[in-house]
Order: structure tokens, then sequence, then C-alpha cells
């Protein structure tokens, strides 16, 4: 076999990423009950659904990196590093909202999630996170968002979620 370049090697890994995550979402699929709900599809349909197109897609990469690269690849753009201040934020929005969705609800726990990732992709794109204005505008954004979002599945499609009160609507 041929020597492969540093970017078939990485373009490899990738591929190997997308199928070790395709295999662990399919590990834990199997602890998720299968009783047909709904139009008789189980809970665990869709992280089914997920893990095996993940893993046709990791499979798929894999194939391509070791016959050639990424063929209609464009050439990369934007920092030759990562920016880790602001992946730092969209990193802290999305562990936070694991972490305080139960404490503070959905809704804010979202908007928090929503407010950090957009002041991080701000940074990722060369422009300034924002001020304290800009903050409390991504904040109100992110409850413009994710309240409807907790109501269509709270209250149209009855699954519960994690709310900040009793009453349902936060």
């Amino acid at each position: 076999m041929a020597a492969h370049s540093s970017a078939q090697r990485h373009q490899t890994w990738v591929g190997a990423g997308a199928l070790l995550i395709g295999a662990v979402m399919a590990w834990g699929a199997t602890f998720i009950s299968s009783d047909a709900g709904y139009a008789g599809i189980g809970p665990n349909a869709m992280p089914w659904l997920v893990s095996v197109v993940l893993m046709v897609c990791g499979t798929w990469l894999i194939w391509e990196a070791r016959t050639g690269g990424y063929r209609e690849m464009e050439a990369a753009s934007g920092a030759s590093a990562a920016d880790w201040r602001a992946a730092a934020f969209v990193i802290a929005g999305v562990a936070l909202n694991a972490a305080l969705i139960t404490v503070i609800g959905f809704v804010l726990a979202c908007a928090l999630c929503f407010g950090l990732a957009v002041r991080g992709l701000r940074m990722a794109e060369g422009r300034p996170g924002g001020n304290l204005r800009q903050s409390l505008l991504d904040g109100l954004t992110g409850l413009i968002i994710a309240a409807p979002v907790f109501w269509l599945f709270t209250k149209l499609l009855a699954i519960n979620l994690p709310g900040l009160t009793t009453s349902g609507w936060l």
C-alpha cells in the first residue's frame, strides 16, 4: 500500500471518530426502552437511526480517506490553528446546559447555551464576542427560540422536559 499523506491520516481519524461515536450511541440505545409508543415507534428508534447513519458515514469517510482522500474538498479557510478561547465558550455553553437543565429548567439552560455558543462562534469569526448589551440580546434570542420549543414538546407532544416552575410554561 502506498504511503498516505498526513491529510489522509487525519481524514481517516475523522471517519474513525464518527464510527466510534455511532458505536457508542448504538451501545447507549440498547439501554433505552423499545416499547412501541405513538405510531408504533419506540423511544429508542431515533437513537438507533442516528447511530446507524453515523456508522455508515464513518465507514464511508474512512473509505474515502484510504482511497485517495476527500477528493472534492475545498482549500481550508480561516485560521491555521483552532481558536481555543472561542471553543471554550461553545463547550461551556453545552456543558452548562447539561449541568443546569434540571436546576434552572430547559428554557433558561438552552438560552444560556445559545448565548455562550453565539459568543464563541462570533469570536471564531474574528469578531468581538460582544459587550453586556450584546450578551443580553443573545440571551433574549435564546429565550425566544427555547420557549416555543419547550411548549411544543411539553404542551403539544406531551413530552416531559425539565421546567423552572410546575406550571409547565417555563
